[in-house]
């Protein structure tokens, strides 16, 4: 059976802030052994997005992807994302957006909900750690999507990505 939300980290653990996607699966992983009421959720991670996530993204209520940002606002921004077509000619460097786009084109049907979270990152650097200001941004982005995760009702996920801007706040 597949889980009803697919939350999706990508970045390259080898570049500094660019780990804070797959770092971020990892703290959820964590969380979910003493969190078991979340509803079903399946984490995946890449070094980038792929044509072939288009087959991961099939069957979900929602996706969640996650991504360092080096301009987005800190701690995270969080917004819903809709299909966008490119004019790229690979797709060696694919946004959520066109991940989406290509969803619809593929299996016939329009993507199921998506969001993007990104958090701040400030070094990117190959060989470099997580700087110190984006493991904050981290945890902030952390505790939101734990808040989230904690709503039995996922519609109620909705209002919150849809109007949340980076605040490290607790959620209503």
């Amino acid at each position: 059976m597949t889980a009803p939300i697919l939350i999706f980290g990508y970045g390259n653990p080898s570049r500094g802030d660019d780990a804070l996607g797959p770092a971020f699966l990892e703290r959820i992983d964590a969380l979910r052994t003493v969190h078991p009421e979340w509803p079903g959720v399946e984490l995946l991670t890449d070094f980038q997005l792929q044509v072939e996530h288009v087959l991961d993204m099939k069957g979900r209520e929602f996706v969640l992807f996650v991504d360092a940002h080096a301009t987005t606002r800190p701690p995270f921004s969080c917004e819903r994302i809709c299909p966008s077509a490119s004019l790229a000619y690979t797709t060696h460097a694919m946004t959520p957006a066109e991940l989406l786009h290509l969803y619809a084109r593929v299996v016939g049907s329009q993507p199921p909900p998506s969001f993007l979270l990104g958090i701040r990152g400030e070094h990117f650097e190959l060989g470099e750690p997580v700087s110190d200001a984006a493991a904050h941004n981290l945890e902030c982005a952390v505790v939101f999507t734990a808040e989230l995760l904690g709503r039995r009702d996922t519609e109620l996920w909705f209002e919150p990505f849809n109007s949340q801007s980076g605040q490290c706040i607790s959620l209503p």
